[in-house]
Formats: C-alpha cells, structure tokens, sequence
C-alpha cells in the first residue's frame, strides 16, 4: 500500500523568549497574522485569547488547515503548532518566520509527515 502525503505538521517548544512579545494579545496577534501573510498562507478567520495577567493563546484557521499557540510569559515559552496541507515549505517557512520574530533562545521541534 503506497502512502499519501497529506501533509507536514511542526509541533515546537520555544524557549527563552522576551516576555514582551507574548505576555499581551495585541503583540501576539501580530506577530501571528504577519508569519500566516508572509509564508504564503490563506487565513480564514482567527481567535485568540487573553489571559490575566498575562499569557495569549491564538488560532488561525487557514485553508491548508491551521496555525496555534499558547504563551506562558512566566516561563518565557510559547507552545506551538503548524499544520499545513499542500505545499510542504509553506510550514517550514511559517516555522522560520517565527523564530525570527519571536527570537528564542532555544527551542525543540517535531516534525511529522501527514497522510
């Protein structure tokens, strides 16, 4: 049985990130709407939450499925999530994108083949 590739899905932990880029909505919000515009993305709509005092999840949904994260500013974190079908660089663009803007100090990643 051969396999279809569906997709790539990254899955990643970022560490050491400035509390000023994901301790609020609107620096979050951002950020996020820029990476989804830049890697060539199709947004459909997005949500995203603030928490008190501080802390933000969000999603986009995009028409090659969908882009999450939550923030833990305390602990200079940001859990993130990419799922695209289609064009594979697509994610692997969007990853890069945010570690441009959000610039941590480490990070560990998972990639998994959708299909």
């Amino acid at each position: 049985m051969k396999m279809t590739v569906i997709g790539k899905h990254i899955i990643a932990e970022l560490y050491g990130v400035k509390k000023e880029l994901i301790s609020y909505e609107d620096k979050v919000r951002e950020i996020t709407e820029r990476v989804v515009e830049e890697a060539g993305l199709t947004k459909i709509g997005s949500v995203y939450k603030q928490f008190k005092p501080y802390g933000v999840t969000g999603v986009v949904l995009i028409s090659e499925s969908h882009v999450s994260l939550h923030t833990w500013p305390e602990y200079e974190t940001v859990n993130l999530d990419i799922f695209t079908c289609g064009d594979p660089n697509k994610t692997e663009k969007a990853f890069k994108l945010f570690l441009e803007q959000f610039k941590p100090k480490s990070y560990k990643h998972y990639v998994l083949t959708r299909g």
